[in-house]
């Protein structure tokens, strides 16, 4: 293993440089290091790891300066072995075919226990890859395993990094972490940061184009989920119905409702003004400040609706009241996708929409 590296804080005097929101030369505020919807180990082949500079990346380009809400990043050479933690940071090199030394296990919607997502799986399949190293991240970043696979660069822009994780793991290659704060980097972002610190900022930009049109061309045969106030509600017991808890527009599920051409409502809006956090909550006896609510998604089956209709208060919520609601099941592949991520979008997309047009059909005009 080797915890040898040591990053350079200073801007590089050539190269390229990508400044994000937020970032500091220095050390931002620590994050989260767990997310509610995201985040065994296969045996490691050098071989599985492409390189990842391609054919239109020069050694000219080298060094890349990446900022971000921990630090500044200087990676001095291409990158060939990657290496990622955290959910789904993988699926930007797998995208553009390079196949990673190590990754984290999926443990969320992971159905058949592999660690590996369904659309991870096809890809690497696609690739004709090896299953890479799989850290087990239970407990935590593994920093031996990561350390175990002598990365050249470690992927994060879409994580929950502390600056204690962030600092331990730049002692073992340069670490590329989010730009503004913890789980909370759209997708788009997501494969912008990540795709420069591999030297494959085009073709990043060619894949957030392809993605585009995929949701385009979806979102067009389905004209009448346009511009309906969607919210995403979460962590709901149905044994304890006193709390009203969703994901604010931060959170990247909710984020994505307007590539889908919905709206945020704007009682979201307001619950959560002033605050950068991913989530938020109020009393159910406040729940009217969302009648303007017409499409709710969450994770639950039938039970959770049952819940909801024969609760006094929250069975006044329009979208309760018109069954305008879409369910995900939050253990399986297509509730995780509700998490847009550059592999998971297009797989899951038509069958998402579908869910939301029904939805849209009971919902108030």
């Amino acid at each position: 293993m080797r915890f040898h590296r040591t990053l350079a804080v200073a801007l590089a005097t050539a190269g390229v440089t990508l400044a994000a929101c937020g970032g500091s030369s220095d050390s931002g505020s620590a994050g989260s290091s767990t997310n509610s919807s995201a985040p065994s180990s296969a045996p490691s082949n050098s071989a599985s790891s492409s390189s990842a500079s391609s054919s239109s990346t020069s050694s000219s380009q080298y060094p890349i300066t990446i900022e971000h809400a921990l630090g500044t990043t200087v990676i001095e050479a291409a990158p060939e072995r990657v290496a990622t933690v955290n959910w789904a940071n993988h699926e930007v090199p797998l995208a553009l075919g390079v196949v990673p030394v190590g990754m984290a296990a999926a443990t969320f919607g992971d159905d058949d226990t592999d660690g590996l997502l369904p659309w991870v799986k096809e890809k690497l399949d696609e690739l004709g890859a090896p299953t890479p190293v799989l850290f087990d991240e239970t407990d935590g970043i593994d920093f031996e395993a990561v350390a175990d696979t002598d990365p050249d660069v470690i992927l994060a822009a879409y994580s929950g990094l502390t600056q204690e994780d962030y600092d331990t793991l730049s002692e073992i290659a340069p670490v590329v972490a989010y730009p503004e704060a913890p789980w909370s980097t759209p997708w788009r972002e997501m494969i912008e940061v990540n795709s420069a610190a591999i030297g494959k900022a085009a073709e990043g930009e060619a894949l957030i184009a392809d993605i585009e049109q995929d949701i385009d061309e979806t979102v067009a045969a389905h004209p009448d989920i346009e511009g309906k106030a969607t919210m995403f509600l979460t962590h709901v017991d149905t044994s304890d119905l006193s709390e009203v808890s969703f994901y604010t527009s931060h959170d990247t599920r909710a984020g994505f409702f307007t590539d889908l051409g919905l709206t945020t409502p704007q009682s979201v809006v307001d619950a959560s003004a002033g605050e950068v956090k991913f989530s938020g909550t109020i009393s159910a006896e406040q729940v009217d400040m969302f009648d303007d609510v017409q499409i709710i998604v969450s994770y639950g089956d039938d039970e959770l609706v049952t819940a909801l209709k024969a609760d006094p208060l929250l069975s006044r919520m329009p979208a309760v009241a018109n069954d305008a609601i879409v369910l995900l099941p939050g253990t399986s592949p297509i509730g995780t996708a509700a998490n847009p991520t550059p592999l998971a979008i297009s797989w899951v997309l038509k069958d998402y929409v579908d869910l939301i047009d029904e939805a849209a059909q009971k919902s108030t005009s």
